[in-house]
This record gives structure tokens, sequence and C-alpha cells, in this order.
């Protein structure tokens, strides 16, 4: 399921993104709000990018959490294909993880604590459905009159099976 909700909240952001009328709203603030979308953007895909595929995934991927947080300016465009190339790489990494992996310890730390691989998964899967809000609510800020982009979408989750 963790993979399920990851791969549809990733979708969702990238509906974030395009519903943007403009490049320039991404990385505009809002008073009281201390980030723009597109910093929160580039922030949960170093997230995932580093947590799943390079901890979990070893794809290589090292992040620079300070460049999260001081790049602008980017394109809608640029942000799609990062997008993009983060669901692929946590799509790949979860598709291969084995099961005793997902029971296992996370293979490193989480501020100073050993915490189990399958719940600290669950914890990025909240990371990213908080940001993705956070995303949702700067964009209408920015936008009279926005609509939904149906990010929590029930339709993209399996049908109980018994």
């Amino acid at each position: 399921m963790t993979r399920i909700l990851l791969a549809r909240d990733l979708r969702a952001l990238a509906r974030e993104v395009d519903a943007y009328p403009n490049d320039e709203l991404v990385w505009r603030t809002a008073p009281g709000i201390a980030n723009s979308g597109g910093t929160l953007v580039l922030h949960l895909l170093g997230n995932l990018q580093h947590f799943i595929g390079a901890v979990l995934g070893g794809t290589g991927y090292v992040r620079d959490r300070e460049a999260e947080f001081a790049t602008r300016d980017l394109t809608r465009a640029e942000l799609r294909r990062r997008i993009d190339a983060a669901a692929e790489a946590v799509d790949a990494t979860l598709a291969r993880l084995a099961p005793e992996q997902w029971e296992a310890e996370y293979p490193v730390p989480i501020a100073g604590r050993k915490v189990g691989t399958a719940d600290f998964l669950v914890h990025l899967v909240a990371h990213l459905a908080y940001h993705l809000g956070q995303i949702d609510y700067h964009r209408r800020t920015l936008v009279p009159d926005a609509g939904t982009v149906d990010a929590m979408s029930i339709g993209d989750l399996p049908e109980y099976a018994p």
C-alpha cells in the first residue's frame, strides 16, 4: 500500500505544479507563508530521492538539502521532470524491496533513532501528504478561483478483495 500511496501522491504533486497558471507563481510566497510551492516540491523530491532512492535503492542520489530551500525560478516543466524522476526512483526501489527488508531496521538512523523500514516509509507517505496539502493551499491562496486537483483520490486505491 505504501508504494501505491507514494505513486498516487507524486502524481498529485505533478498535477499541483501543472495547476499553477505560470512558472512565476510557483515561486511566489504569500504573507504568512514561509515557503513557496516550488520550494516544497524540491524539498519533497530531495527527501524521497534520498531516503528511498539512495538509501534503500542505491541510486547514488546525493541530497543537497540547502539547495532544496535556496533554489528559485525553475520552470514548471523542470519541476515536472524532477517529479517524474523521483517517482520512477521510488517506484523502482519499492518494487524490488524484499519482504524481509520492509520488516528490517531502516539502514540508517533517523534523527539519531533506530526505526523500522516499514514504519519509516509510512512516515514518508505522511510527510509527502502534509506538504502536498501545503502546496495546494499555497496555490489556492495565490490563484483566484483555483480548483481542486483531486490530490487524495480514493479511486487510486485498490478495491478491497477479501
